[in-house]
């Protein structure tokens, strides 16, 4: 078209985490949704929980809160380092001139992810599905639910080619047309 410039800079948020479905879903983002020529900037956001907060009345955690607390803080570096170290090796399989940036939270998944896309304003957010069912999903919350209600830009919710959640293909369904 004349007189219209197209920028092909994109910027995506993959929220990723410990679980298979993430990496899946920064997969599937790769594939799909990173063009081979464009400079795509694709932030790994991670949220590690909440810091445990101990009552001051609690003897025994106000005993040993300074080397569980630093035991928590190590456990939660390291964790960030696996993930991150996790993603970057599905990453380095595309051939994509892709900018990386990592962004690290903390706090609870929904809020932090849902005030980082905010701040950032990326072009789309991809998040694995985790593929819990009703009863599991009503207990614990969807997060990815959450902030495909709440975010401005698209999301894209990629499930795990093994989530038990999905419909069988049309070729396995019986069909019975004796009514």
């Amino acid at each position: 078209m004349e007189g219209v410039s197209v920028d092909d800079k994109h910027k995506i948020v993959v929220a990723v985490d410990e679980s298979e479905e993430s990496m899946h879903a920064l997969s599937w983002c790769l594939s799909n949704l990173v063009p081979h020529n464009s400079t795509t900037t694709l932030v790994l956001l991670y949220v590690k929980p909440p810091p445990i907060i101990y009552s001051s009345f609690d003897m025994a955690a106000h005993m040993f809160s300074s080397d569980v607390i630093v035991a928590m803080e190590k456990y939660g570096t390291d964790l960030v380092n696996s993930v991150m170290k996790r993603a970057e090796a599905v990453f380095r399989n595309f051939n994509r001139n892709v900018n990386v940036e990592k962004v690290i939270g903390s706090g609870e998944a929904q809020d932090v992810i849902c005030d980082t896309v905010e701040k950032l304003r990326p072009d789309t957010l991809v998040m694995g599905s985790h593929g819990y069912g009703f009863l599991k999903r009503a207990i614990l919350g969807s997060v990815s639910e959450h902030c495909a209600k709440r975010v401005k830009c698209p999301v894209v919710i990629v499930k795990h080619p093994h989530d038990k959640t999905t419909l069988p293909s049309n070729s396995s369904l019986k069909h019975d047309d004796g009514f």
